[in-house]
């Protein structure tokens, strides 16, 4: 900023002074200050230092005046402030009455309205207690509780129910109905075939009676039937029972197979057999046929029940703890049965050869040997469904008869595959 300096005026001169802002100066023109007091001050100073002295006094009275004019507007403005302040206090507390009448209007203890609604909808005596109680009311019939009832009722309730209805197996429209016809029905085929078989067994028993076998024991019909079945294959039947074994005072083992030299590579291999025509126990079965294996120094044991007195589960015959149990009907008996009977425990006596180190082809037997468990396990299975109500007993037995025949079959293999040259060669022993 350039230093203002003051114009000397010329003493007839009587303008006014004048004031202009250029940019960011002030030119002052025509100024004459009449104060004695300022112009002794000022004529105290040196010349040239009167100048600068009146260019600060303007600087400093035109900066208090502006001071005073902003204190002037800080005044005003927080004074319009306090108004406004007074003007808020007292809209907020005409707000906080009205508040605290609507509050107490609307949620007061007891009088206000929300409590009133709640109580009218929720009370102990209100609406929807009211509405509750009708609409599980018992004692009337439009209720739900009394619908439900009326509905259950129609189809649960006494003989006249719809339930009652769909179970009773003597009304034509049930489903049970036509169970009841089939199950009658069933039983009575399975009756006339009961007593079919009766009836026939009746018959032979009568003729048996009559015929040149009377008398005849059921050992000796064993005897008779293993007899044929030893010429067949090269073995050797025994009768024993009479006779004391190696055990002291035992006789038991009723007849003594002794397989083919020839089959066995020449190792002494026995199949004790027992006869069975009274009950006993399964252990007490078990226990005898250890003491005849070891009295007639066997390594298998076939029992022969009667139809009477077998166990159950193991007609024609069946594998048990490593013995054969067979069922002989001595009225009818069925050589093919003992048959395979005999034959099944020849394979299991040569399978116990390995253990005494004699070379037998083992794969042939165990195949037959699995082979056979096979037919028996599905033996098993058409005997269990001879108890399903409508089931052909003559189909089942049919059935049995070709699992017998397969069990033959399987058994003539191993035998076969036994009797081959080079199997034959390899059972020799060395020299």
């Amino acid at each position: 900023m350039e230093t203002a300096r003051l114009v000397p005026l010329p003493s007839q001169s009587s303008r006014p002074p004048a004031v202009r802002v250029e940019s960011d100066r002030l030119v002052i023109e025509h100024l004459v200050l009449d104060d004695s007091a300022l112009t002794a001050f000022v004529a105290d100073r040196p010349a040239e230092e009167r100048a600068a002295l009146i260019e600060r006094a303007i600087r400093v009275g035109l900066t208090a005046i502006q001071s005073v004019g902003v204190t002037v507007n800080v005044d005003a403005v927080r004074a319009e402030f306090q108004g406004l302040l007074r003007q808020t206090e007292a809209a907020n507390e005409r707000a906080a009455t009205a508040l605290d009448t609507i509050l107490r209007n609307n949620f007061a203890d007891g009088e206000g309205r929300l409590p009133r609604t709640l109580e009218k909808f929720l009370g102990d005596r209100g609406q929807l207690r009211n509405f509750v109680d009708e609409l599980f009311d018992e004692g009337k019939r439009d209720s739900a509780i009394g619908r439900m009832k009326i509905l259950l009722g129609a189809y649960f309730d006494g003989d006249a129910s719809r339930l009652a209805q769909l179970l009773d197996p003597t009304r034509m429209g049930s489903p049970l109905h036509q169970f009841r016809v089939e199950m009658a029905d069933g039983f009575a085929k399975l009756n006339e075939r009961l007593s079919a078989i009766e009836a026939a067994g009746a018959a032979r028993a009568s003729e048996r009676a009559k015929s040149a076998a009377k008398g005849a024991d059921f050992e000796g019909i064993v005897e008779d039937l293993l007899g044929e079945v030893a010429r067949g294959s090269g073995d050797m039947l025994e009768r024993t029972g009479t006779e004391t074994g190696t055990l002291m005072g035992s006789k038991k083992g009723d007849f003594v197979l002794t397989l083919n030299a020839e089959a066995t590579a020449g190792a002494e291999l026995r199949v004790v057999v027992e006869c069975k025509d009274r009950q006993i126990s399964g252990r007490a079965m078990r226990d005898e046929l250890r003491e005849a294996k070891s009295n007639r120094d066997a390594s298998v044991a076939l029992v022969v029940f009667t139809p009477l007195h077998a166990p159950t589960g193991i007609a024609p015959f069946d594998v048990r703890a490593g013995d054969v149990y067979c069922v002989l009907d001595p009225a009818a008996p069925d050589p093919a049965t003992l048959e395979a009977a005999v034959r099944l425990s020849r394979l299991l006596a040569l399978q116990t050869l390995r253990e005494r180190d004699i070379e037998v082809d083992a794969a042939a037997i165990a195949e037959a040997l699995n082979g056979v468990r096979e037919q028996l396990e599905l033996i098993r299975a058409l005997k269990s469904t001879l108890t399903s109500i409508g089931t052909s007993t003559k189909e089942v037995y049919a059935g049995l008869d070709r699992l017998r025949d397969g069990i033959l079959a399987r058994i003539a293999e191993a035998e076969a595959e036994l009797r081959r040259p080079e199997a034959a060669h390899r059972a020799l022993p060395t020299s």
